[in-house]
């Protein structure tokens, strides 16, 4: 098996936002902003094939389905589908995609499942080929969401995916589609019922897998983030994230499973560490995949 890091389309939000109550003066080492408080953040995919004898997408960021008005309100850099040129750089089309693994149903991490706007044109799925795997917890979220987050789905989302006849809505560890090849996680503080997805590593230590890959989705949207205490303006329960972090953050160094960034720039790919005082941070950072094998 294989895996390619996957960019998709890049954004530009406020750092405030994205840092909760961390202070300017810290967050601003890690992500300079621009002349209007903005840092950037990329939106990037996780390819893996073969997976479970299949082509695997993990996520498909922001995408270009917004109108140019929305668009430059969430800060989409490109008007193009970046996504879709990526995986043409690696040798994929969208047809060729068999699963779509999402986290949540955020915008920045599923509109790139959309076609680019087009002035008068109905949204439409891209991937004509690919059964979708979303946690029924979140999926249920995204059908009802509360007046905090709903301006963060996209409203016809669910019936296209729906009337595909290749949704799966995922309760545990594991789904139907990807077998024990792939084990889901599950957060709450971000946005409830939020699915970590690990490819499961080529080794068993005490009947756990070790030496996987895991999607952090937004628990851990980049490298500055593994520090537990912070957290997103954006979550809905920072006390619930922090503890969550801290016990995944735990469980993947202790397995040495890796971390997977959608919105860090520079990182794709890094191995946790944890110094003597406790705190978590990164190592073995990798800026890209490009069929990289797992146990590389």
């Amino acid at each position: 098996m294989k895996l390619w890091s996957v960019l998709g389309n890049s954004q530009k939000l406020d750092g405030g936002a994205m840092f909760g109550n961390a202070p300017r003066a810290m967050w601003a080492k890690w992500s300079p902003p621009d002349d209007q408080n903005r840092i950037d953040l990329a939106c990037r995919a996780l390819l893996a094939s073969p997976l479970h004898g299949k082509t695997v997408l993990f996520e498909a960021g922001i995408g270009a389905f917004f109108e140019p008005k929305m668009r430059e309100r969430y800060g989409v850099v490109e008007d193009r589908h970046v996504l879709v040129e990526s995986l043409a750089a690696a040798g994929f089309k969208p047809e060729d995609i068999d699963v779509v693994v999402l986290s949540h149903l955020h915008f920045d991490h599923a509109g790139g499942l959309l076609a680019p706007w087009a002035e008068g044109a109905p949204a439409r799925l891209l991937f004509p080929n690919a059964t979708y795997l979303v946690g029924r917890e979140h999926y249920e979220r995204a059908r009802h969401p509360h007046p905090r987050d709903r301006a963060s789905f996209i409203p016809e989302l669910a019936d296209l995916l729906e009337s595909t006849g290749r949704l799966e809505l995922v309760d545990g560890e594991h789904s139907k589609t990807l077998g024990d090849s792939v084990r889901f996680h599950y957060s709450h503080g971000h946005t409830p019922g939020l699915m970590l997805a690990e490819i499961v590593g080529p080794e068993v230590v005490n009947g756990q897998p070790h030496g996987g890959v895991v999607f952090c989705a937004d628990l851990i949207p980049g490298r500055p983030w593994v520090h537990v205490p912070i957290t997103m303006g954006y979550d809905r329960n920072a006390e619930l994230l922090i503890d969550e972090k801290k016990a995944f953050l735990a469980d993947k160094l202790a397995r040495n499973v890796h971390l997977f960034f959608t919105h860090d720039p520079q990182c794709a790919l890094a191995q946790v560490v944890q110094d003597e005082k406790g705190k978590f941070g990164t190592t073995h950072e990798v800026a890209e995949l490009q069929a990289r094998a797992l146990a590389a």
